[in-house]
């Protein structure tokens, strides 16, 4: 049996609840649980990745098996509070998956066959399962088993971005927390204090990762990440002398060199609400791309309101068709057009 899949140990931290950013609504229903000793046997934490699915997860299990949590989280001193830390703990179990999915036989195995051994050391046994999406059918019904009729002691928290990949016999038998998209003050305040990030980068990485904390600290110093955003804004600051060809050849070769169109085209959204917005307020202390001042100020001069929601829904538009594998060609075309009229 794995406790710990390599990449926990390798951060090797494992948050408390004063430690998570944003998220009140999910920390304060577990935190409700711990005071009061209403702790239900299984849990869906559903956001997407880089949302804090994990965090809460770890933050949940660590405080309720520790020896004292003050204030309903972890006290970080007393022994079960080290062994979490440590990856160590004999009755937190993550279940791991080699292949692509999980198995049936990775639920009987890791959960099914180990639940009905009592915990070593503690008053709950808390299994967590990553991507619990990723399980199939077989593997759901295995579970839906045991979730049913779990020991008095047992946890089981499931962590997914897709909801509707599970079961609704499982969903219904759950309690499903919600992650919350974070403000974009509280993600670029984190970024200046934390990562010693200048405040306007700070501000750029917190709107585009759009409310996802784990996403703005992956770009917020990633080499990649400033490339694409000077690749966007080159394209964008010289787009009205170049034809609809040239448009289309420069975004493939962006998504073909760094693989992430759809992080090029939030990237743009950024950019032509900025452009709306200063055409609206004439306020440059308002932009994200304070930076690009001229060019932007430009662009809302030769713009209708009009043609900038165009364009903005053109670029949406775009994400949801290449998200519906439309031919990329005929997607880009359909969006430079727009931006192009």
């Amino acid at each position: 049996m794995i406790f710990l899949p390599d990449h926990y140990k390798q951060e090797a931290f494992m948050a408390n609840f004063k430690d998570i950013i944003g998220q009140k609504q999910a920390k304060e229903h577990f935190q409700t649980a711990i005071e009061t000793g209403n702790i239900s046997h299984a849990y869906i934490i559903n956001g997407e990745t880089g949302s804090g699915r994990r965090m809460l997860a770890d933050a949940f299990a660590k405080a309720l098996q520790c020896e004292k949590h003050p204030n309903a989280d972890s006290c970080d001193g007393c022994k079960s509070c080290h062994q979490a830390e440590s990856g160590n703990h004999p009755d937190i179990r993550y279940i791991t998956h080699e292949k692509a999915s999980i198995s049936v036989d990775d639920i009987r195995e890791q959960l099914n066959n180990d639940i009905q051994i009592k915990p070593y050391s503690s008053e709950h046994k808390v299994y967590i399962i990553p991507e619990a999406n990723k399980m199939t059918e077989q593997a759901q019904n295995a579970l839906l088993k045991t979730i049913e009729e779990p020991p008095a002691y047992a946890v089981i928290i499931l962590l997914t971005d897709n909801l509707n990949a599970l079961l609704p016999t499982i969903q219904s038998r759950c309690v499903t927390i919600n992650t919350k998209p974070i403000s974009k003050e509280e993600i670029a305040g984190y970024l200046v204090s934390h990562l010693s990030m200048e405040r306007e980068q700070a501000e750029i990485a917190a709107g585009f990762c759009q409310g996802n904390m784990g996403k703005a600290i992956r770009f917020a110093n990633s080499k990649d990440f400033q490339e694409m955003k000077e690749d966007t804004l080159h394209l964008l600051k010289n787009i009205e002398h170049m034809d609809i060809s040239e448009i289309v050849d420069s975004i493939r070769i962006f998504s073909q060199k760094k693989g992430m169109i759809d992080d090029y085209l939030d990237l743009m959204l950024l950019w032509y609400r900025d452009v709306l917005m200063f055409k609206v307020t004439k306020d440059a202390n308002l932009l994200l791309y304070r930076d690009r001042f001229h060019d932007i100020s430009h662009q809302a001069s030769v713009h209708t309101y009009e043609s900038i929601e165009n364009i903005l829904q053109a670029i949406d538009k775009a994400k949801v068709r290449l998200g519906a594998n439309v031919n990329f060609e005929v997607t880009m075309e359909l969006m430079a057009l727009t931006m192009k009229d």
